[in-house]
């Protein structure tokens, strides 16, 4: 009997997610079926399905306590990837915390929390960072929304963002804007079934005084990249830090400090693009992983092909 794969996406990124053709393309060289569909379509038997793959899920963040339930009733009825205690940790930024007492270098963080005064939040973080320009958004939050780069000269404006966010009862992640970012970009290193596959150059997202996007996603300025020596070598650190083994795909992102040493942004578990068209055969690796989970198939060699 033939495999059917659900590629797991959400009713507002129809048409929107790039990884999907190619995906499709590959799964069915390999001659299995996929379909996709929405996480929160309540007509669908999850049951049918011998994988759901989570693709761009991308609305979870608004409904994260939806989302997670979803997720395990799911991961009850087919395999799941990546599986539910995964998500759960990757869901919230404050996994970042736990990376850097694992000696991962992370982008400098600091967390607030539902309950605590902004203007002070603000203050001390100010106090511990020497920064012109810093980021504040939620730790719970995906594709740069409700994210915003603030100037240490419009203090006002960075305090009514982040009261904000706590009046909402979010989790509030602030960040030094690392300048470099704005000539260099950020790197993110692809990994799938093991072993790093590519990676890209992904332009600055956050300009100076916008808004926060308005849209599931901030626009984003892509090309491929080939990583330097001390990227892999962080990126392979962070993927070794994390609290699990045999991941199908991992995400890493990276920012270039001041003294020009790679720093982590985020670590992308749960529904990352993984920019398939901008890396050959790199669709055809990820389906020949994925098939490789499904029970009673043969154990295969995952391999590196940059």
């Amino acid at each position: 009997m033939t495999a059917r794969i659900a590629l797991v996406s959400a009713r507002a990124a129809r048409g929107l997610d790039e990884d999907m053709p190619p995906l499709r393309a590959a799964f069915a060289n390999a001659g299995v079926d996929t379909e996709i569909a929405d996480w929160d379509d309540a007509a669908i038997a999850w049951e049918c399905f011998d994988l759901a793959l989570l693709r761009s899920t991308w609305d979870y963040a608004e409904r994260l306590g939806e989302f997670l339930a979803w997720v395990e009733r799911t991961a009850s009825r087919t395999l799941l990837l990546n599986p539910p205690a995964v998500v759960r940790w990757n869901s919230d930024k404050h996994y970042l915390g736990e990376l850097a007492r694992a000696g991962v270098p992370i982008v400098p963080s600091t967390f607030a929390e539902p309950g605590a005064n902004a203007r002070a939040v603000l203050g001390e973080f100010l106090a511990a960072e020497r920064c012109a320009e810093f980021v504040v958004k939620p730790s719970v939050g995906a594709g740069s929304r409700d994210a915003r780069r603030h100037t240490r000269s419009n203090a006002r404006e960075a305090e009514e963002h982040i009261a904000g966010l706590l009046e909402a009862r979010r989790s509030v992640l602030l960040q030094p804007y690392l300048e470099r970012v704005d000539r260099e970009g950020e790197t993110a290193l692809i990994f799938i079934g093991g072993p790093l596959s590519h990676a890209i150059r992904k332009g600055a997202l956050l300009p100076a005084g916008a808004p926060a996007t308005a849209g599931l996603f901030a626009p984003e300025q892509i090309s491929p990249r080939v990583p330097e020596a001390d990227e892999i070598a962080l990126a392979e650190r962070a993927l070794g830090a994390l609290p699990f083994g045999g991941l199908l795909y991992a995400r890493f992102d990276l920012i270039r400090d001041d003294r020009g040493g790679p720093r982590l942004l985020e670590v992308e578990l749960t529904e990352p693009s993984l920019f398939f068209t901008y890396a050959v055969n790199s669709a055809e690796r990820f389906a020949r992983a994925a098939l490789a989970r499904l029970p009673g198939a043969p154990a295969r060699q995952g391999s590196a092909n940059m």
